[in-house]
């Protein structure tokens, strides 16, 4: 069994009517109900305005994948938190960044650049095409599906080259992303999805719940944690015999 834990800054849903009709119990608790449609994933939530933003290290060390969906209060999220996510992660705790959680304190730390992109909130359509159709994470995923209505983020992205772009979506300005992302940060896999504006229905959507149920599990690491990850290992040189003299 997968431990999953939903992280949410759980703020549009309390404050905006609009969100609060599409995720009356917040947007972490949809997710959360579509990775438990997996017999495989067990979910759980957490949210910004709990005690350690819910993730102490004690439930940190038994979860397995985290998924981040931020969005208005990056700034909120204390640093102690964030060192703490980052070190489960560098561990081999996966990681799944939502939407506009690409602009959370974790996600910029472990990529190390800005993280910045170009955007547009006008409800358009999106077009999401799986690139790589066989990719564990594209697993039953229409290789085209439209999101009827998105926010457009565009390239530039100012991220490292990833490890694999699964997902490229596209929009009516032309614009084009990539919109599903795979990264390695020591032992852990991070996988950036895009589609996820809260004002919109996208977590609703089948196809958009199948990719997250795929992350989860793709992003799991069953060999275990990397305990010592951090640490810097010195090697004894190993002892040899007495050199081999030739007549």
């Amino acid at each position: 069994m997968v431990n999953a834990v939903v992280w949410s800054e759980f703020r549009h849903e309390r404050t905006d009517p609009l969100v609060a009709e599409i995720y009356p119990d917040g947007l972490h608790k949809v997710i959360a109900d579509a990775l438990r449609k997996s017999p495989e994933i067990s979910a759980s939530v957490a949210s910004l305005d709990e005690a350690e933003h819910g993730l102490s290290e004690r439930r940190l060390e038994h979860t397995d994948v985290l998924l981040w969906w931020g969005h208005i209060a990056h700034d909120e999220v204390d640093d102690a938190v964030v060192d703490r996510v980052q070190q489960r992660v560098w561990e081999g705790m996966g990681l799944i960044v939502l939407h506009s959680g690409h602009f959370s304190k974790i996600f910029r730390r472990l990529m190390g650049t800005p993280c910045s992109l170009s955007w547009r909130d006008i409800g358009e359509r999106e077009i999401v095409q799986a690139v790589k159709p066989y990719h564990p994470i594209a697993r039953g995923v229409a290789r085209v599906f439209p999101l009827e209505k998105s926010e457009m983020y565009g390239e530039p992205f100012v991220v490292p080259e990833p490890a694999e772009t699964v997902f490229m979506s596209s929009f009516g300005g032309g614009e084009v992303f990539r919109s599903g992302m795979t990264f390695q940060r020591g032992a852990g896999r991070i996988f950036y999805f895009s589609p996820g504006h809260e004002a919109y229905p996208i977590y609703h959507d089948d196809n958009v719940q199948t990719v997250l149920r795929n992350a989860v599990a793709w992003a799991h690491n069953p060999p275990g944690w990397w305990a010592d990850v951090s640490i810097a290992h010195n090697i004894a040189a190993p002892r040899f015999g007495p050199a081999h003299q030739t007549p």
